[in-house]
């Protein structure tokens, strides 16, 4: 069996999660998607061995960002961040999130 047998993707409104779920699938790793409010507890019943946040169309600073539940932190898991996933896990970590493109 793999080291990773369930890894949990969080859906941020990336167009690849289902494509992501399914590359893990085809690794032979048991994926499931679930929206990026998921609870705390619910995350803790299916007990992954890893999450995945997936990226998303928004930005980290928009009023209606969605947002990321600061236990998952805490579970201690390997966390892999994709694009929005990334910038909403640093932003909650007290980091300042910059694009690229900006200019001063």
């Amino acid at each position: 069996m793999n080291e990773f047998d369930k890894i949990l993707v969080l859906d941020y409104g990336s167009q690849y999660t289902q494509l992501i779920a399914r590359r893990i699938r085809e690794l032979n790793v048991f994926s499931e998607i679930c929206p990026h409010d998921i609870t705390i507890d619910r995350i803790k019943e299916i007990n992954p061995n890893a999450i995945i946040l997936s990226g998303g169309p928004m930005s980290v600073y928009s009023d209606d960002a969605y947002k990321l539940n600061s236990e998952i932190i805490d579970l201690e898991l390997p966390i892999l961040r994709i694009c929005y996933g990334m910038q909403i896990l640093m932003k909650n970590l007290g980091a300042e999130v910059v694009s690229s493109n900006m200019r001063e």
